[in-house]
């Protein structure tokens, strides 16, 4: 009688880790076909982007900054990675509760599915599409799958206390069958299911790029600038191996937002409104405001979220119609004191009105470095506003500027508890030597480099060991 226990703990064992399976390949499933019909409908629409979406608006703001500071750049593709595995965490649960009662995984993925459909930014019905998609066609997976699973009818003749085996599975000490799973069926189904998912989310990557606007972005042309941005005085660069140069280039600067997906906006269908308190709203599409008088001006743009030595900080040559010409055209009324900046991807930051106004060389960018705007950096126009944290003066996918006061709007940051007054504090980093490098001795160069946005650095002061 032991060896038959064993046997059945063994075969119990087995379908708990197929029910586990049946679960992830389910949900892969579920996810491909999503991703395909994404590639139909819009990328922003993949459930997993509509549930990462929800995520980040929902995260804390200290989980934000840790996030920041930890992955870098690669936040979000530490959230992506961390939905994934809840998901797939999910899934498993999902197949072995499936493999008891089918009606209870079927249930948890219509409930998950609906969720997610709900949960979409701005949903509309065609945004749910991908996720009724998946769901439908891995409710369909799961069929099959826990078919393979589940005990087959016990052969005539077996009951309590007969021995006998059932046809799929071992007499146990009631003499009750335990079932252990179809292999050859289960593998068959199961490759089936993972075909399904390989194809259905490779097929859908590669729709994706049709909503690239990269070919519209390379047909840009800038414009001659009617201000030129000052000379870069001679001496400026080093020829100190390891130090960050002058200028960042578009590739290496740094990129903080809320987006796990890029927007694509195509210039051909891009405007900017400006209304609020002003005296004639205003509308320009991207042909329009290239015809306008351009200024370039070299700005260094500074995260808020940047710690001590830390890289969220980049210099670059912009090129922009200045912010203060187009308000000039709108007409500002008395009392406004914000302007309260709009993305195509919903963001909103609010700018003091005077930062804008009072003279430094507030932009709506459409050129960085001497390109048309990187689509990762706000392609087709974002604005740019010396002195101030991005927070409260990059908007990225610029589509709309509103003149309103700080007590009648608040932005994204500043309703969790962000100051609405962000001026970029004096700072300074040292690039060479490198934190815990092991140097040799004679004479070292220390390099770094220092920024006050606005202000200016006019000398930079080093002590080393409390010397002068």
């Amino acid at each position: 009688m032991g060896p038959v226990m064993t046997t059945t703990g063994h075969a119990a064992v087995r379908r708990l880790l197929a029910g586990a399976l049946t679960g992830v390949l389910t949900a892969a499933v579920a996810l491909g076909v999503a991703e395909l019909a994404a590639a139909i409908i819009g990328p922003n629409s993949a459930p997993v982007i509509a549930v990462g979406d929800v995520a980040i608006n929902l995260t804390p703001i200290p989980v934000k900054e840790f996030a920041i500071a930890h992955f870098g750049s690669h936040d979000k593709e530490a959230l992506l990675g961390g939905i994934v595995v809840v998901l797939l965490a999910v899934a498993v649960g999902i197949g072995i509760a499936a493999v008891r009662r089918i009606g209870y995984g079927l249930a948890v993925f219509a409930v998950i599915g609906a969720a997610a459909a709900i949960h979409l930014p701005g949903a509309s019905f065609t945004d749910v599409i991908p996720t009724l998609a998946g769901v439908i066609v891995a409710a369909g997976a799961l069929i099959v799958l826990v078919r393979a699973v589940r005990p087959a009818i016990p052969a005539a003749g077996a009951g309590p206390g007969s021995g006998l085996a059932s046809e799929s599975g071992l007499a146990s000490e009631s003499g009750l069958a335990v079932s252990t799973p179809d292999r050859r069926r289960f593998l068959v189904a199961g490759a089936g299911a993972a075909a399904v998912a390989v194809v259905a989310g490779g097929g859908g990557d590669k729709l994706l790029g049709r909503f690239s606007i990269a070919s519209s972005r390379a047909q840009v042309r800038l414009p001659v600038p009617a201000v030129r941005a000052a000379a870069v005085p001679a001496g400026t660069a080093l020829n100190v191996p390891g130090l960050t140069p002058f200028f960042t280039d578009n590739a290496s600067f740094y990129r903080v937002d809320t987006d796990l997906v890029l927007p694509q906006v195509s210039p051909s269908s891009w405007t900017l409104k400006i209304d609020g308190m002003v005296d004639h709203e205003l509308e320009f599409s991207y042909a329009e405001l290239l015809k306008m008088p351009m200024t370039e001006t070299d700005i260094t743009l500074v995260c808020v979220s940047n710690q001590v030595g830390g890289s969220y900080n980049g210099n670059a040559r912009w090129l922009g119609v200045p912010v203060a010409d187009v308000l000039r055209r709108a007409g500002v009324k008395a009392g406004a004191d914000q302007v309260l900046s709009a993305a195509t991807d919903g963001m909103t930051i609010s700018t003091p009105l005077t930062a804008l106004t009072d003279g430094r060389p507030a932009l709506i960018a459409v050129g960085m470095n001497g390109q048309p705007l990187p689509i990762a950096h706000g392609f087709p126009a974002r604005m740019i506003v010396p002195g101030l944290y991005g927070y409260v003066s990059a908007t990225k996918w610029l589509t709309k500027l509103t003149v309103t006061t700080f007590a009648a709007q608040k932005a994204y940051w500043t309703q969790r508890g962000y100051s609405a007054q962000a001026p970029i504090k004096t700072e300074s980093r040292i690039d060479v030597p490198r934190p815990l490098s092991s140097l040799g001795a004679g004479r070292i160069a220390v390099a770094g480099v220092a920024w006050a946005p606005a202000k200016g650095i006019a000398k930079v002061e080093v002590n080393v060991d409390n010397g002068p």
